[in-house]
């Protein structure tokens, strides 16, 4: 055992495990509860089928909730979860918050760039700056997968399912713009 592993003396590591997925169970049943009473609240229009806008948000919402209270259940006869052993983690790595940092500014840089130059684009900055932060090289092969991988993604939604996400740029373009 590692320092970051050794229990403290005089705690009990199961009874640590149970609160832990206690909390979890009830964080999950609380999400369930949330997403109901919020699903009540979407207006339906006049022109809504039988089923609606609701009834999806309806079903998350129950199945949030069966999951949360099965997994207090569970908790409660003492099936807990495993431990995991953490293969190809090191335990003692600290966080590396100039990669969290880059991963942000790519992150706010696409959101800031869909209303200026439209989705493509600041799907393609957002892909190849988080692929280059993550470690991907060359950088022209990034940008370049970045570029093919924002296009498709835009003609499937614009020509394959007909549903529009901003060209910007593109605008008029026949394949881009939904």
């Amino acid at each position: 055992m590692t320092a970051v592993d050794s229990p403290t003396p005089g705690a009990d590591p199961v009874r640590g495990r149970q609160i832990e997925e206690y909390v979890f169970g009830g964080l999950i049943v609380a999400l369930g509860i949330f997403t109901l009473v919020e699903a009540g609240t979407i207006r339906v229009p006049s022109s809504a089928s039988s089923v609606g806008p609701r009834a999806f948000p309806y079903a998350v919402g129950f199945l949030l909730v069966v999951t949360g209270v099965a997994a207090i259940v569970a908790t409660a006869r003492g099936k807990l979860g495993e431990l995991e052993d953490a293969e190809d983690v090191d335990a003692n790595a600290r966080t590396d918050w100039m990669t969290v940092a880059k991963l942000m500014v790519f992150l706010v840089a696409h959101l800031a760039l869909i209303d200026l130059v439209g989705w493509p684009v600041a799907a393609a900055v957002l892909f190849a700056g988080a692929a280059w932060t993550l470690g991907a090289r060359p950088w022209w092969k990034v940008l370049l997968i970045a570029v093919v991988l924002s296009l498709a993604i835009q003609i499937a939604f614009a020509s394959g399912l007909g549903l529009s996400l901003p060209a910007g740029i593109f605008e008029g373009v026949p394949l881009l713009d939904g």
